[in-house]
């Protein structure tokens, strides 16, 4: 009777759980300290286990990002296309913001899981719905880029920053290297210089801030409206196909 009782307290292990278990891991540790071994420990199970429920890493990293997309707010109803796709611009960000490890498992994705391929659905579909041609859709697509998803990609491929073991720079040789800088590359300096970033607001690293992140945001939004109220065509448009419908049998 004991052993029952113990085998009903037990929570049954499923895919939503492990999902779960691997976010909260994630968010807690980082994204490179979750491993197989490492969920199966956290979720009391053996490794083989997992694989029950997610066939290998990879699948399961395509997974998290699922779990992302289904907190991004849907689309809201009976707003402007340019207010709908701030608002839900702004919402994937939230959802960065509250889950650090996302912006890098995001740019390592190769794979469009469905719910990725809907997210982006709907977002060509707000641009439809708003009376956007599907050439422009197709340019202001391309050129929104990462910022679907609530962050800003870096002109430069800079590192997240030193490691918590690392040690220290002097502040002497953090000036000498600043002077470096200005000498070789003084326009560099002068702008990088320039900028003051709230660091609680950026996502993952850089200077993609809430302010530089919107402030992008907004030129790109205004320049769509601007183009679609021209009649904006691009040179190599070419007429919309639809499928051949089927004949039946």
């Amino acid at each position: 009777m004991a052993g029952q009782a113990e085998e009903g307290r037990r929570v049954r292990l499923n895919r939503e759980r492990v999902l779960a278990a691997a976010v909260a891991l994630a968010d807690e540790a980082g994204i490179d300290s979750l491993s197989m071994r490492r969920l199966a420990q956290e979720l009391g199970v053996v490794p083989m286990a997992l694989y029950k429920h997610v066939a290998n890493k990879e699948e399961l990293l395509d997974a998290m990002v699922d779990v992302l997309v289904a907190e991004i707010d849907p689309p809201a109803g009976g707003a402007g296309w340019k207010s709908a796709i701030r608002q839900r611009v702004l919402s994937a960000r939230r959802v960065l913001l509250r889950h650090p490890w996302a912006r890098q498992v995001l740019e390592s994705r190769t794979r469009q899981t469905p719910a990725v391929l809907g997210y982006t659905d709907s977002f060509i579909g707000m641009f439809l719905a708003g009376g956007f041609s599907v050439d422009l859709t197709h340019h202001v697509m391309h050129a929104l880029g990462s910022r679907m998803w609530g962050f800003t990609q870096e002109l430069f491929d800079a590192p997240a920053g030193p490691k918590a073991d690392a040690p220290a720079v002097p502040p002497e040789a953090l000036a000498a290297m600043f002077r470096q800088m200005a000498e070789r590359y003084p326009n560099v300096a002068r702008v990088a210089m320039a900028a003051a970033h709230e660091e609680g607001s950026v996502v993952g690293h850089g200077c993609d801030d809430q302010f530089e992140f919107e402030f992008a945001l907004d030129l790109l939004l205004d320049g769509f409206e601007r183009l679609h109220q021209q009649g904006w065509t691009s040179r190599q448009a070419k007429p919309a196909r639809m499928p051949p419908a089927s004949t039946g049998t």
